[in-house]
């Protein structure tokens, strides 16, 4: 009987992540200038585009990496 249990939790935390991840995703159409920073390439040729977010992939990672630690941090008092 355990292993359901395990199991139901399992869903349920897998569940909420999935969650708060389309939540971000729908927040980051709203945050201005992401996507449009002067490192993100942009080519168009025809009816083909190819967008590379160069700079936005490097701010979101520096502001996760400092979230995170902050996190860790207050939680490993």
């Amino acid at each position: 009987m355990g292993s359901l249990s395990d199991l139901g939790k399992l869903l349920l935390i897998l569940g909420g992540i999935t969650a708060l991840s389309g939540l971000i995703l729908l927040a980051m159409g709203h945050v201005p200038l992401l996507g449009r920073l002067p490192g993100d390439l942009t080519f168009r040729r025809g009816n083909v585009s190819c967008f590379i977010p160069i700079a936005s992939s490097i701010l979101l990672s520096l502001l996760l990496t400092l979230l995170l630690n902050l996190l860790l941090r207050l939680f490993n008092r």
